[in-house]
């Protein structure tokens, strides 16, 4: 197996994989989809009632939006994660109780007329978990509105809530194999405006492609120019891409995954062991 890296940013990565079967490309994309912990907010606490600032002027601890979807939004919102630091709750030291090694703790108390965006989540346990992503709007406060909320974030996973699903737009390809016979090619510069992947062009009146990777495999140009334009795939090799929300870097989420695949196919040659 080969594999070559195309593209390595913080919350995105692409990279080509060689000599391997779909099936073991596809355990790797479930496994960044639904088994890589991060922590998220899970619990929320609302306190109702009468506020007052430094000034005297009251303000009521209310929002324009239902309890319910305020929740859920701040469910949603990406949280820093240190796998080498936290646990999960049920595995943790304080039996499930909460502590700085399986929960993280936040306050929000905005003061309307404003919008409350993500970043005005404080963290009580230190600015190291402060919202990377300090723009995500949750809601907008009309005068009087000053809604006082505690957030918990734990750990989760994806397969028990999309509110744990820390990688987005994983998905892969088969590697293209384009080509061409300029000789019964009759209308190049058609088959350069049909290609919705734009990666095909005229040089010196012959069709030449620009970065074949890009293919979308939809077969447009073997359509208009069956006997010009071949178009199949290299069933080993594959285009792989995926993102995270930020709450881990792409690499962190890619050697995680490695990680658990690893431990899973371990223990899967240990129960096939047993049965010999």
């Amino acid at each position: 197996m080969k594999i070559t890296f195309k593209e390595v940013a913080d919350e995105s990565c692409t990279f080509i994989i060689e000599g391997t079967h779909p099936y073991f490309v596809n355990s790797l994309r479930r496994t960044l989809m639904m088994d890589i912990p991060k922590m998220a907010i899970d619990d929320v606490e609302f306190h109702l009632g009468p506020i007052r600032d430094i000034s005297g002027k009251e303000y009521e601890s209310i929002s324009p939006l239902f309890d319910e979807i305020v929740a859920q939004r701040l469910g949603m919102v990406p949280i820093p994660t240190d796998l080498d630091l936290f646990t999960f709750r049920d595995k943790c030291k304080c039996g499930g109780e909460g502590c700085p090694s399986c929960t993280i703790m936040y306050a929000l108390n905005k003061k309307g007329p404003c919008t409350v965006y993500s970043g005005d989540l404080e963290p009580l346990s230190g600015n190291q978990y402060a919202i990377k992503d300090q723009l995500i709007p949750i809601m907008k406060l009309t005068e009087g509105q000053a809604p006082l909320i505690y957030a918990t974030a734990i750990l989760g996973r994806g397969r028990d809530h999309t509110k744990w699903e820390l990688c987005s737009g994983v998905g892969f390809k088969y590697y293209p194999i384009l080509e061409i016979n300029n000789r019964k090619i009759k209308k190049p510069q058609d088959l350069v405006a049909i290609c919705p992947a734009n990666i095909l062009q005229v040089e010196d009146n012959k069709l030449k492609v620009t970065d074949p990777e890009r293919c979308m495999l939809c077969n447009s140009c073997t359509d208009l120019e069956p006997e010009g334009m071949k178009v199949s795939a290299d069933s080993t090799k594959f285009i792989f891409t995926f993102e995270t929300d930020g709450s881990l870097t792409a690499v962190k989420a890619l050697n995680v995954a490695l990680d658990q695949l690893e431990k899973k196919f371990a223990e899967f040659r240990d129960k096939v062991s047993e049965m010999q």
